[in-house]
């Protein structure tokens, strides 16, 4: 991601809209992350997810050190104290995010299924959309996907993960999607925490297999959309990209 806004002209605009953003911490991560590398940039963000309850916790902005109830997970398992002194400010035992980061965000309700969320949100340059397509049976995931990618304008890109491979690649091959290649075992293995989990749990990581002849598009990760897979222009499968998260 940083290397897709370091191509921008100075002073322009990115937009960003990060699907299914639960608790908010992806959300600041991508932000964090973006204006770190170019604070000229104005980068606007949408945060959408299904739930108003999970949203009004994500623009608090406002993290216990504890796992919460709603997310079950501990959002600071895998930040350094770099990364803590640089996004947060500490209040009475907890951490609020700095207001530079939270500046921009939109947060809204909305259904990423929804064929009417392409009109609502606009075009973006970059969409998120990790981790929540694999609870959907496969037809509905597909169908889902496939409308999520209208979000994205021509020669902008997508980053979905956590999501049946079957699905991606042939939605991604039907589509014409140009796959990111640099960097794309890390990004595949990015959550090597759930590879003994595979094939017995439906997030279990499938092994990143190059001998598949498919392989270029089932591990990617992130796809450029709405230009021909081999061209040269803007950041293709033969550029350098790297992923935030």
């Amino acid at each position: 991601m940083r290397s897709l806004v370091e191509r921008k002209t100075r002073g322009s605009t990115v937009k960003c809209t990060v699907l299914a953003c639960s608790n908010g911490a992806e959300v600041y991560s991508i932000v964090w992350t973006l204006r770190s590398a170019r604070p000229d940039l104005k980068v606007a963000v949408r945060a959408v997810d299904i739930s108003n309850e999970i949203l009004e916790l994500a623009k608090a902005g406002l993290y216990s050190l504890e796992t919460n109830d709603l997310v079950n997970s501990p959002i600071f398992e895998r930040i350094s104290e770099r990364e803590i002194e640089a996004m947060f400010d500490r209040q009475d035992g907890e951490l609020r995010v700095k207001a530079w980061l939270k500046d921009g965000i939109r947060w809204q309700v909305g259904d990423a299924g929804d064929p009417t969320l392409a009109d609502c949100l606009g075009e973006q340059d970059i969409v998120v959309a990790n981790k929540f397509l694999c609870h959907m049976r496969p037809s509905d995931a597909e169908r889902c996907l496939r409308n999520l990618a209208r979000l994205v304008k021509p020669g902008g890109y997508l980053f979905v993960s956590g999501v049946d491979l079957e699905v991606r690649t042939k939605v991604a091959v039907d589509s014409g999607w140009t796959p990111v290649l640099d960097l794309i075992e890390e990004m595949h293995n990015g959550d090597s925490s759930v590879r003994a989990d595979w094939p017995w749990r439906y997030w279990g990581l499938e092994p990143f297999d190059r001998t598949r002849p498919d392989w270029n598009i089932r591990y990617a990760s992130a796809f450029q959309i709405g230009v021909p897979r081999l061209s040269s222009k803007g950041l293709n499968c033969c550029s350098s990209i790297e992923d935030c998260g």
